[in-house]
């Protein structure tokens, strides 16, 4: 593999049947393309038209595994990027997204994540938006849908994602802590607020709190990920 470029972006999407968001977000990625990024949408088996929306918009598309933590590792070793920034499927990127990133690598930063929005008008959402910014910039730790970006250098040094079925994001934000502190970007990123419509607002409010402290008392991430489910 060629030496990382540290001015450039892989952009790295793990995707199961997400047809109709894929399409959008690569559109709104088709610029970050055009300045040298990398688009990498790693499938895990999608039988809907995941990918074949992927690929008509240009993206860079991979097969792997089923599972989030190993498509983002797929997509990871795919690209000689000196940065990589995991994106969910379902988040909406604003133009000043790009250059925050980059800019905070260039100043020393070796991971960090975005400020996060959730897409939905509603008030309580305001609310959960500012606790969820709070919590993370306490903690130093971050969720996926929180946009995770971290050098080529460091995220070789910790291994990568550990292959867990939940809290993949959380367990490698932990791994990247001891070696460097987070980067907390006051931009923006979107995401949709479907998970939170589709189980209840205080259902899955109360059911990511109690996944985060089961997994921090030592509860196997197999049978978080049951509970999820």
């Amino acid at each position: 593999m060629a030496a990382p470029h540290s001015n450039t972006l892989a952009i790295v999407i793990p995707v199961l049947n997400e047809a109709p968001a894929i399409g959008p977000l690569l559109v709104e990625l088709a610029t970050w393309r055009a300045a040298g990024d990398t688009i990498i949408v790693v499938d895990g088996g999608s039988d809907d038209a995941t990918v074949a929306i992927a690929e008509q918009c240009g993206a860079q598309v991979l097969k792997s595994a089923r599972g989030r933590a190993r498509q983002m590792n797929a997509g990871a070793a795919a690209s000689a990027a000196g940065v990589m920034w995991f994106l969910h499927a379902d988040s909406k990127v604003s133009a000043n997204l790009r250059e925050a990133i980059l800019a905070a690598c260039a100043a020393g930063a070796r991971w960090g994540r975005c400020d996060v929005r959730i897409d939905d008008a509603a008030p309580v959402f305001r609310l959960i938006e500012a606790l969820m910014n709070a919590r993370s910039r306490l903690t130093g730790m971050a969720t996926g849908d929180q946009g995770l970006f971290v050098t080529r250098e460091l995220f070789d040094a910790v291994g990568g994602f550990a292959p867990l079925p939940l809290m993949e994001d959380i367990d490698l934000s932990r791994r990247l802590a001891h070696l460097a502190r987070p980067h907390c970007l006051r931009a923006r990123l979107t995401t949709s607020a479907r998970r939170w419509r589709t189980r209840g607002i205080v259902r899955t409010i109360l059911l990511m709190w109690a996944l985060r402290l089961a997994w921090w008392c030592g509860v196997p991430a197999r049978r978080l990920a049951h509970w999820y489910r």
